[in-house]
């Protein structure tokens, strides 16, 4: 792979610290350098599983927080650090950059980052509007640069296995799609709770069903003066008479995360906090026969059977992202959560705050298969 030359980040006041030059891995090709902007919440994740990766390398680590910084460098002392994330995006020595930090700098980092034609991986959502998640795809089309959206629950063995059987038919034809994901905090300060916990299910529910919603409602309250909306309930439509139910809460006495997909052949109880069988499928559901009218009670009859846990692949969710991000910059091919996967998602959060404004009234969705490069 061809590179302009390694030349050092621009000085800053964390940058002080000794910076050594990462040992390569031994590989075909030079391992690809990827830089890391944000280490708070999440961004240590992606540090370590990129560290980890092989034909990777973490080249380098930025925030504004120097404490945070600090810590990085502790750990890995071979990764250059510095407070000045423009440093890192326009240094020629990196390939790819992971942003990992507030939603409403994801569209401004990340732009700056394609237009210096590095390859990104964002965190979810992706932008802060359909408009600029449009733009950011834009851009890496034009470019010719990979765009990947955090979707890490996709990468999981639990959800690839839900998708596999959604899929294959096991489940027959699906019924609803209902998920719960609530805990007590962390409030944050930029975002409700759909965009900070609904983002989960829905890139979650975009991926296992392969289908986009017609419409969503959406109600909720603020229960804390001056934050935003705390809890919330939303519901997707579908076409085929399909719904999906997705409860999202920050004010609740215990943590639970737990997604059911039910078919008429069987049903899937997908609960994340289990230490194993994170999925279980049932052999229940109910039988509907022909009859005339006015006889309801036999119309349905009530089908009980086995319980089974299928066999999960055991590899961490982000280090399967993050293989997939180095094998797609390498390979050309598109990622399973791709610019377009993290549009989807967006245009769904934003009708779903309209529905908000309007006390739960369905919002239409306009939702194009693809989106539309514009022409250059």
């Amino acid at each position: 792979m061809k590179r302009q030359g390694i030349n050092p980040l621009v000085a800053s006041p964390v940058q002080a610290l000794p910076a050594t030059t990462p040992t390569p891995t031994p590989s075909a090709d030079p391992p690809l350098r990827v830089g890391v902007i944000g280490y708070g919440y999440w961004g240590p994740n992606l540090v370590r599983n990129f560290a980890d990766v092989p034909d990777a390398q973490v080249w380098a680590v930025s925030d504004t927080r120097p404490e945070l910084l600090a810590q990085a460098h502790a750990r890995y002392p071979a990764i250059t650090v510095t407070t000045d994330s423009g440093a890192l995006i326009h240094d020629p020595a990196i390939d790819a950059v992971v942003i990992m930090t507030p939603v409403s700098t994801h569209f401004e980092l990340a732009m700056e980052a394609l237009r210096a034609d590095k390859h990104v991986l964002v965190a979810k959502p992706i932008a802060t509007s359909a408009e600029q998640a449009g733009q950011l795809i834009d851009e890496a089309e034009r470019r010719h640069l990979v765009l990947m959206v955090d979707h890490t629950f996709i990468y999981t063995g639990a959800v690839r296995r839900i998708k596999e059987l959604v899929d294959s038919g096991t489940l027959g034809r699906l019924y609803y799609y209902d998920s719960v994901r609530v805990n007590l905090g962390l409030f944050q300060r930029d975002v409700n709770v759909l965009w900070d916990l609904a983002v989960h299910d829905l890139s979650i529910m975009d991926y296992v069903l392969g289908e986009q919603p017609c419409a969503v409602a959406a109600t909720g309250a603020a229960h804390v003066q001056g934050k935003p909306v705390n809890m919330a309930y939303l519901t997707c439509f579908f076409e085929n008479e399909l719904l999906a139910h997705h409860h999202v809460n920050w004010l609740a006495p215990v943590k639970v995360r737990r997604t059911l997909v039910c078919g008429d052949r069987q049903m899937i109880v997908y609960d994340d906090l289990e230490p194993s069988e994170k999925v279980k499928v049932y052999d229940k559901g109910i039988t509907l026969t022909s009859r005339p009218e006015g006889v309801y009670e036999s119309l349905i009859g009530y089908r009980t059977g086995d319980m089974w846990a299928p066999k999960l692949s055991l590899t961490e969710g982000l280090r399967a992202e993050a293989q997939d991000f180095l094998e797609c910059i390498r390979t050309g091919r598109r990622p399973i959560s791709d610019g377009e996967s993290g549009l989807r998602v967006v245009r769904i959060l934003e009708a779903a705050c309209e529905s908000l404004k309007r006390r739960g009234q369905p919002v239409e969705l306009s939702m194009p298969a693809a989106h539309q490069a514009v022409a250059v």
